[in-house]
């Protein structure tokens, strides 16, 4: 987990073959990709292909915190839905 504080802006970057996904879990701030901005706050998920130009801003008083998962982008195919690769189970539950 990556946590930037409010003077830093993070860095505008991409990737070669990696989709980011960005989970805010605390504070609030600024998402830019591809030259649009817009806010972001706790429980705001983004996913940013790997071409798109992205930065993050804390624009709040506290911690920004959030956590980025990187993946290979396009690494799913069709047998890898949930309607194909899923099997509901007939068993009963035990809580």
């Amino acid at each position: 987990m990556r946590q930037l504080r409010v003077q830093d802006s993070g860095f505008l970057h991409t990737h070669k073959t990696h989709e980011e996904l960005y989970f805010i879990l605390k504070g609030e701030g600024q998402y830019q990709v591809d030259g649009e901005i817009f806010p972001v706050s706790e429980g705001t998920i983004i996913r940013v292909a790997p071409d798109g130009k992205r930065a993050l801003k804390n624009t709040g008083t506290e911690n920004l915190t959030m956590l980025c998962i990187q993946y290979k982008a396009n690494a799913f195919t069709e047998a890898d839905s949930p309607m194909t690769d899923g099997t509901i189970l007939q068993e009963e539950l035990k809580w």
